[in-house]
């Protein structure tokens, strides 16, 4: 019974180990890291709630539209499906506030299919590649919320994409909390599986 105890005790520990590291690489991660003029801008999209985009995507977004002003020509692919609960794809909500913002709509691109942020990224390369940008040679910024960051870059990388990031600080404090601690078993998932 001693050496069961003692064996969970150790299982335990290593777990806790494991998930502080990561947070702690998430943690680090999330840091602004564009510093190209990147002809390319992709936001990743987020939650879109009956009355248009959540307080995280509008971060998001926001976050775009100070980099497109430094960028004027910039073209920005908005990448997000659908999901069962949201009204819209979350690429038409992000479309429709850049539009209401006044970046014209010859610079949005949309990317409605994605249901992961994998596929986020490999769907918004297919988008590049019809659009005359070779993504294995051009450079593009990506936008999400900060602590997104360490996992997008890492599958931006695995998947050949010379990628710079912009995170967006979260709205409050309880979805900070939440996003950051859901966030490590999603860059293990990833890590693995894509």
């Amino acid at each position: 019974m001693k050496y069961v105890v003692r064996v969970l005790v150790i299982l335990l520990a290593a777990a806790v180990a494991l998930f502080v590291g990561l947070e702690a690489i998430i943690w680090m991660g999330g840091k602004d890291d564009a510093h190209r003029d990147a002809p390319v801008v992709i936001v990743l999209g987020a939650k879109v709630w009956p009355g248009g985009p959540s307080p995280a995507m509008v971060r998001r977004l926001e976050k775009a539209l100070d980099y497109r002003n430094a960028h004027p020509d910039a073209v920005l692919i908005v990448s997000g499906g659908q999901g069962s609960d949201e009204p819209t794809s979350e690429a038409q909500a992000m479309r429709d506030y850049l539009i209401e913002a006044g970046v014209p709509d010859s610079q949005i691109v949309m990317e409605d299919r994605s249901t992961s942020t994998a596929e986020n990224l490999r769907f918004s390369m297919e988008l590049m590649r019809e659009h005359g940008y070779d993504p294995d040679t051009t450079p593009v910024v990506i936008v999400s919320n900060s602590f997104h960051l360490t996992r997008v870059r890492m599958l931006a990388k695995r998947y050949g994409l010379d990628a710079d990031t912009l995170g967006a600080p979260m709205p409050d404090r309880h979805s900070a909390i939440y996003s950051y601690v859901r966030e490590v078993p999603a860059l293990i998932n990833s890590f693995l599986f894509n």
